[in-house]
């Protein structure tokens, strides 16, 4: 394509210019949050992992000792490793459970319903009223299990065909079948807000052609909210790896102020925490990442003909002027 046909820059106006500034102003104080409270407590703390601190009456003793903590937690630590691989299953059996089941719920919601308030209401109650001491007070009185579950008879039945920590995690995942669902709250929103911006002309156009109500789900409503569901399996991976009834997070805290550990030995752990959990998240993103779609690979196919037929236009073109000009030439020394 020749220069003159590139698109040319479009200068903002002095309207679109005054809600730039005003969007960069709104999103600064997150940017100032981030940069004060998690990049440099996270630089911070991947400087304690590759030490030893020890508290004194003196202030904060800091001894460099390299990866000697992360070393020591693979080798000597035997609760940490098991808890961490355990974790990466369960977490990753739990997440399509939850994403499942939210995307049900919202479903069933989005349709016409008596009561819709309501029910989102007792979807959405547990996200507000389970948290920090209320959710160990359920916890220790058996309210976060099904009783007409036999746990013990899952588990035994997986160790047969299964390595035994693969099937504890997924034993676990039963046992904590409704605490898995509890969080489910916030993913319901989610779902149905992108529910309710499907255009129902789209449905009514399939079902006119002979498209069931199963075939609409697949070719119109999930290739619609595939950017969501990647967004609630992500949200999910964070909120599970997160609240307090984390057994893992209880560790770290614990050996935070533990004698023989401190705040080294826990940053470490914590380092590690994260790193499986970032592994988590990169996991579900490789397997959820949209696609793109056929019809723009052929609009990409068809501009990129389309550039080289122009281009073997403008070579033929040339070539014509010069071989007239040779002909030209020719005649005239004639």
């Amino acid at each position: 394509m020749s220069k003159k046909a590139k698109v040319k820059k479009v200068k903002l106006g002095k309207l679109e210019k005054r809600e730039a500034r005003y969007g960069y102003l709104f999103i600064l104080p997150w940017f100032i949050g981030v940069l004060v409270f998690l990049l440099i407590p996270l630089v911070q703390s991947f400087q304690f992992s590759l030490a030893d601190i020890r508290m004194t009456p003196f202030g904060r003793l800091i001894t460099f000792v390299g990866h000697e903590n992360y070393t020591q937690i693979w080798l000597e630590d035997k609760d940490f490793p098991v808890m961490l691989v355990s974790y990466f299953l369960e977490t990753l059996l739990s997440v399509p459970i939850i994403v499942v089941f939210a995307l049900i719920i919202a479903m069933l919601l989005n349709g016409r319903i008596k009561f819709k308030g309501a029910f989102r209401l007792i979807f959405f109650l547990p996200v507000i009223i389970v948290s920090g001491p209320v959710m160990l007070m359920l916890t220790g009185q058996g309210a976060t299990t099904i009783n007409t579950m036999n746990v013990q008879a899952i588990n035994s039945a997986l160790n047969q065909f299964l390595p035994q920590y693969i099937a504890k995690s997924i034993s676990e995942v039963f046992g904590n079948m409704v605490t898995i669902l509890w969080y489910s709250g916030v993913q319901i929103l989610i779902f149905l807000s992108a529910l309710q911006k499907i255009d129902a002309s789209l449905y009514e156009a399939a079902k006119m052609d002979g498209g069931s109500e199963w075939e609409c789900f697949w070719k119109i409503t999930l290739p619609t909210i595939k950017s969501m569901i990647l967004l609630n399996a992500v949200y999910t991976v964070i909120a599970t790896s997160n609240n307090e009834s984390n057994p893992i997070i209880n560790i770290i805290q614990n050996a935070m102020f533990a004698g023989n550990k401190g705040y080294g030995y826990a940053s470490a752990m914590a380092w590690m925490y994260s790193v499986a959990e970032t592994l988590i998240i990169g996991i579900v993103a490789l397997v959820l990442v949209t696609k793109r779609d056929a019809y723009d690979k052929q609009v990409k196919k068809v501009k990129k003909d389309r550039v080289k037929q122009n281009r073997a236009i403008k070579r033929a073109r040339r070539r014509g002027r010069r071989n007239d000009g040779k002909i030209k030439k020719a005649l005239n020394s004639k």
